[in-house]
């Protein structure tokens, strides 16, 4: 007997209708075909045990399945329960006419326990896309799906209920999810907040001009200056995630398995921070099975690079493009998949190996030009696109005992939000296009007209910082910020001059 189910392949962050096909016929031996990997070939003996301890057989008879279309390489072990369907209807053990209306996933144990799978959300998006009428998936896995509406998210918890459910003798509610009211419930004020930062006054101002046109920063800095605690602030005062962001967001967490167990939406903007061993593939992705990396993780989000220059050269090289193209495309021989990594870079850094260089009370005991040798670790090209350089100095003693309290994370978001409007409507009707730092030159040129004075004031900051024509595109694009910030349309020398104070790397007597 010949019977199709429907399973689904997760490529990137978006999915394949996978149909399976099984035949039960005279013969023996059981044969698997359709480009398998080792884990869907050895998902007949989690199956066969399965079926023998919830009280069914494994045919002894000749078992053929096909995993179309054949082309395309099938991985992982989410296809275990999609196959021992079709095994028990095509050995007469199971009949039921709902095969054709659901895509079945998720992982059998020996004991028929379903175990969650990881991009349930593509693959439900994958399967309203297609007309089925619903999903049946692993309980744990079913919040997550459900986020996509207008579909039957069935979740279930083993195999003996979910064969009750195909025959009709058991009924099982879908899960359902009001996205927009759990979206909209769910915006919380994060754990740390701009109120609980001494001092650092012109840090907080930078982060703020940072936050409001989406531009890339570095803290450069002595230890104990507060540079990690000031970047753990900043998702705190960027914009709420829209519905549309967080979707995009969760697709990619959903394909990486960083979800946790009835999880659905993420409603926070990401902070990725990984340390500085890590490997140039697990940063922008990559792998046999191409998995997205940390800047993609990051989407939508701030990716924090503590103590840059300890980064592999070769890590931080890699980043230069997604950089610029807020895309990362993995390519293999057989497919090509592409990942989305539109991220804020916060970045930090000691002055120099001791840490001490310009600390105004510790002397630094590093050798003449170690310093320079240390911050020659970061190239120029990766320096040039991050748009702030800024020194962090120590909090004085004062500042730390004092009772002054400074505005709080919602303030500042409130005042970031308003310049992010500012924003939208100058960039409405430009798709990809959402604030100052995703401006390509020749908009730059187009938006942010400087009169005669900037332009004077930034002649001669090009010639004595030696800058790139990137850091003076940098430079507008920071001054266009600061102007929204200020609520005026034009950009002003005063803009000009703290957006050039704000390339402190960029000077000759740094370092020397």
């Amino acid at each position: 007997m010949l019977v199709k189910t429907f399973g689904s392949a997760v490529y990137g962050v978006d999915a394949a209708t996978i149909t399976v096909e099984v035949s039960v016929m005279s013969g023996q031996h059981y044969f698997m075909v359709g480009l398998p990997d080792n884990a869907v070939k050895e998902s007949w003996h989690r199956i066969e045990t399965a079926l023998r301890h919830n009280g069914f057989e494994w045919p002894r008879q000749k078992i053929v399945i096909n995993l179309s279309p054949a082309d395309i390489r099938k991985e992982g072990t989410a296809y275990d329960l999609t196959m021992a369907v079709g095994v028990l209807t095509a050995s007469q053990q199971l009949e039921t006419e709902l095969l054709d209306q659901y895509i079945i996933m998720g992982e059998l144990s020996l004991d028929g326990t379903i175990l969650p799978i990881r991009g349930a959300l593509p693959i439900a998006i994958q399967a309203r896309k297609e007309k089925f009428k619903g999903i049946i998936l692993p309980k744990q896995n079913a919040r997550e799906a459900a986020i996509v509406n207008q579909l039957e998210v069935i979740g279930v918890e083993n195999l003996v209920e979910l064969v009750e459910f195909l025959e009709g003798r058991k009924k099982i509610e879908p899960t359902v999810i009001d996205t927009r009211a759990e979206f909209s419930e769910n915006f919380l004020r994060g754990e740390y907040d701009f109120s609980d930062v001494k001092g650092q006054e012109n840090i907080k101002r930078a982060l703020e001009i940072a936050a409001a046109g989406g531009h890339n920063v570095i803290l450069i800095g002595p230890p104990g200056a507060g540079k990690t605690m000031l970047a753990k602030r900043m998702p705190n005062i960027l914009p709420p995630l829209t519905l549309q962001e967080a979707l995009e967001t969760t697709k990619i967490h959903s394909v990486a398995g960083k979800l946790g167990k009835n999880s659905s939406l993420i409603y926070q903007r990401p902070f990725r921070s990984p340390h500085h061993t890590i490997s140039d593939v697990a940063l922008v992705g990559g792998g046999s099975n191409p998995q997205p990396g940390e800047i993609s993780l990051a989407h939508n989000g701030v990716l924090f690079l503590d103590e840059l220059p300890e980064f592999k050269r070769t890590v931080l090289e890699v980043m230069r493009q997604p950089m610029e193209e807020r895309r990362v495309t993995i390519s293999r021989s057989k497919l090509s998949v592409t990942y989305p990594a539109s991220f804020m870079l916060v970045a930090s850094m000691n002055p120099c190996p001791c840490g001490y260089f310009n600390h105004p009370t510790k002397e630094c005991v590093c050798a003449p030009g170690v310093v320079q040798k240390y911050l020659n670790k970061v190239s120029g090209p990766l320096m040039d696109r991050i748009d702030l350089h800024v020194e962090v100095t120590p909090v004085s003693f004062n500042e730390l005992s004092g009772e002054r309290r400074t505005d709080n994370s919602e303030v500042i978001r409130e005042r970031v939000l308003k310049a992010r409007e500012i924003q939208a409507a100058r960039f409405e009707g430009k798709s990809n296009l959402y604030c100052n730092a995703q401006m390509e030159a020749p908009m730059v040129q187009e938006i942010c007209r400087i009169n005669d004075a900037g332009k004077t004031l930034l002649s001669r900051a090009m010639q004595k910082l030696n800058l790139s024509a990137r850091a003076y595109d940098r430079i507008i694009k920071v001054a266009r910020t600061i102007a929204d910030l200020a609520g005026t349309e034009e950009i002003k020398t005063e803009h000009l001059a703290e957006a050039i104070q704000f390339r402190s790397l960029d000077r000759e007597d740094w370092g020397a």
